[in-house]
Parts: structure tokens; C-alpha cells; sequence
């Protein structure tokens, strides 16, 4: 596996994703149980990682009294890799949602991106980044901007 992430590699998967309701309220969540295909796809040139993920979800089951879902998501990533850890980073949550009302906005389009580091808490690494995004395109109602702030844990294969 390692093999796939040297530099210059292509690496691909291809499967299921699924959103359970978990949402604690619900403006929070839609109620539905969605499932559909996903897929991604990246390279690593040089000081790069660079690549896509794509997913459509569709309602299959939840509660029968919301709305049906279905909805695209598309995430271009790219990261520079930079000495120390440091990175900058830009990966936009482009998405779609299908079943707009007529003469809604069907679209979320961002543009964006921020900085990040890769380090360890302990013996355990880590990889932090905070993103600002500008929805070029979206739906009424829905807010002009997006601030990101992730902490991901890191396995790395030893």
C-alpha cells in the first residue's frame, strides 16, 4: 500500500458512502438514511497532493414525514507540502442538491483555501489546517462564507 503514495503515484479507491441521522436536532441534520457511490483519485507530484473525491447520496429510508434526499459532492483537493510539517491547502466542498425547488439554487460552489501542520501529541501524529472558502455560487438563505478548522489523527503505515 505504501508503495501508492510515493512520489509521482496514482492512487484510486471506489465504494459505498452512507450518512446515518445523528443529528441531535433538526436543523442539524435531515433524517434520512443516504447511501449511494463515492470515489477519489489522487497523485502525488513532487511537494504535491493533489486529487478528487466525488459522492452522490439518495434518501433510503428515515423518517417518511421529511423530505426525500439527493445530492452531489465533489472535493478537488490540493496540498503543497512545505519543511516542517507546514502545508498550504486547498480542498472546496463543491455540492449539489437535486432536488431544489424551482428557480433555486441548485449549486454550492467555493473557492478557497488555508494552512496547515503535521506534527505529533505524543507518540500520536496529527495533522491540523484552518481554511477560509468564498461561496462563489450558492443557494438563498445559505451563507456567503465558509471558515474550516480540522484535527485529523494519522495512521501511517509502519
Amino acid at each position: 500500500m505504501s508503495r501508492l503514495f510515493r512520489e509521482g503515484h496514482t492512487a484510486w479507491g471506489l465504494g459505498p458512502v452512507f450518512t446515518i441521522p445523528s443529528a441531535t436536532d433538526p436543523v442539524l441534520g435531515q433524517g434520512k438514511v443516504l447511501l449511494g457511490p463515492t470515489a477519489v483519485v489522487l497523485v502525488t507530484p513532487g511537494h504535491f497532493v493533489m486529487g478528487l473525491l466525488v459522492n452522490n447520496q439518495w434518501s433510503v429510508g428515515g423518517n417518511p414525514l421529511l423530505p426525500n434526499v439527493n445530492e452531489f459532492l465533489a472535493q478537488p483537493f490540493i496540498n503543497y507540502n512545505m519543511a516542517h510539517g507546514w502545508y498550504l491547502t486547498s480542498s472546496p466542498l463543491i455540492t449539489a442538491n437535486w432536488l431544489a425547488a424551482p428557480g433555486q439554487q441548485k449549486w454550492t460552489f467555493p473557492i478557497g483555501g488555508g494552512f496547515g501542520r503535521i506534527f505529533k501529541l505524543g507518540d500520536q501524529p496529527v495533522s491540523a489546517n484552518i481554511a477560509g472558502y468564498y461561496n462563489v455560487v450558492h443557494p438563498t438563505g445559505t451563507p456567503n462564507w465558509q471558515l474550516r478548522a480540522e484535527l485529523s489523527l494519522l495512521f501511517p503505515e509502519r
